[in-house]
């Protein structure tokens, strides 16, 4: 079934049915909501949905057990799911054998009851779709007050990343790697928050094209996101790997400053040439011979409170591959990774002292004619309900030619928009 709502019938204003409806879904047992903030992006951004359901639905934790679910009688609409990082460890020989104070599984996905795709001037519910409307306008969202969050807590102090990028380039220097993506964790525990209210408050904050919001049982995700990790239209697959960071100009002369010295920095175009590379080796293993394209070199687009350097590249996707295919052939993505990207994902749990979990993972849908979206997750709050385990991460590429410190405020400046929303510091 599907019903069809106006907006001009609705007794409340568009944004407001957004926040009831994201309210209402975050009382089920699993909730994805995707947000594109009505932004720009190249390719378009995220389509705006929700989804939720409270059974089971024999949701697939691997990638093998993904294939045969998503083979199962074809649902009317899209299945929502999450990878994680660790969903590495099925893909190639690695481990992950650090501390992590969120248990999500390596992937999962469902099914939903009911889900809602905006549309231009409508709202579109599917699925089971009684009563849907009445339950969402009669939930009252509370106003996103800022958590009590008096410090977030370093997994690695200043003081050791400084050390660890040292390191790193030594690694470079004696042909390990050519660039290694570094993440440190921030966290704090026994913390009490509405997940819910505080991802409308990091949206506010940080609008972003590939904006989310993930509920698995105790665990949340809430995720703002600029960053697209694979789009498959039929017939082009295309990657948007992001490397190159600054902040934006407080007046307009400055931020074209900015514009201009990340456009020109060697650096941060070594990173993205690197890993655009990587990226057009990776989908040519599931491609049309030849046809792997980099339309797009060194984009730069303006994001609330930083400018970011994003290269393009597509191709034709072979007819007789699938998401799962495309997906060993391409996960975890290069822009979190490095290159080589075995060697770096070796060295990155030498080097990092918690897992990265759904960070450096990915959050996206998969239609029932194989197309699909997933976004890369970064600049994102993870929460366990049932603890009160509250940890964000942030990460930089590491190149022969880094400075530690400024690498160290690179991360900062990612952090920045996690911390105001949070109301904290790094203690």
């Amino acid at each position: 079934m599907v019903a069809i709502i106006s907006f001009a019938s609705l007794p409340v204003s568009p944004e407001d049915f957004r926040a009831r409806a994201l309210h209402w879904a975050a009382q089920f047992r699993y909730c994805a909501y995707f947000d594109p903030n009505d932004l720009a992006y190249p390719e378009g951004p995220f389509d705006r949905m929700l989804g939720v359901a409270n059974a089971a639905d024999d949701a697939p934790t691997s990638l093998a057990e993904l294939r045969p679910w998503l083979q199962q009688p074809p649902a009317s609409g899209p299945r929502f799911g999450i990878l994680t990082y660790e969903l590495k460890n099925e893909i190639e020989a690695l481990h992950s054998r650090h501390f992590s104070g969120l248990q999500w599984p390596a992937l999962h996905f469902f099914t939903p009851q009911t889900w809602l795709c905006w549309r231009l001037d409508t709202v579109e519910i599917h699925g089971e779709t009684a009563g849907v409307l009445a339950a969402i306008l009669a939930t009252e969202p509370p106003v996103p007050a800022a958590p009590r969050v008096a410090a977030m807590h370093p997994r690695l102090p200043k003081a050791d990343y400084l050390t660890t990028v040292e390191a790193i380039r030594e690694d470079i220097l004696n042909g390990e790697v050519y660039e290694l993506n570094l993440c440190m964790e921030f966290y704090a525990e026994a913390v009490a928050l509405d997940p819910a209210a505080t991802f409308r408050r990091l949206n506010e904050a940080s609008p972003m094209p590939f904006a989310g919001f993930y509920k698995w049982e105790d665990y949340y995700l809430l995720c703002a996101s600029p960053e697209r990790f694979l789009a498959h239209y039929y017939p082009s697959i295309i990657s948007q790997p992001i490397k190159g960071t600054v902040r934006r100009g407080a007046t307009p002369a400055e931020d074209e400053q900015q514009r201009q010295q990340l456009l020109h920095d060697e650096k941060e175009r070594a990173e993205n040439l690197m890993i655009v590379d990587l990226v057009r080796n990776d989908l040519a293993r599931v491609a049309k011979t030849g046809s792997v394209q980099v339309p797009e070199l060194f984009g730069l687009y303006p994001f609330r409170n930083v400018w970011q350097m994003i290269s393009t590249v597509e191709a034709e996707l072979r007819p007789d591959v699938d998401v799962v295919d495309v997906l060993r052939a391409t996960f975890p993505m290069g822009s979190m990774t490095g290159a080589p990207k075995v060697r770096a994902m070796q060295l990155i749990e030498h080097y990092e002292r918690t897992r990265r979990g759904l960070y450096s993972g990915s959050l996206g849908y998969v239609w029932p004619d194989g197309e699909f979206e997933f976004n890369v997750v970064i600049r994102s709050l993870q929460y366990n309900a049932a603890t009160g385990y509250l940890s964000f991460q942030v990460g930089s590429a590491i190149t022969y030619d880094s400075v530690p410190e400024r690498e160290y405020e690179e991360c900062l400046l990612k952090a920045k928009a996690i911390l105001e929303v949070l109301g904290s510091v790094v203690s």
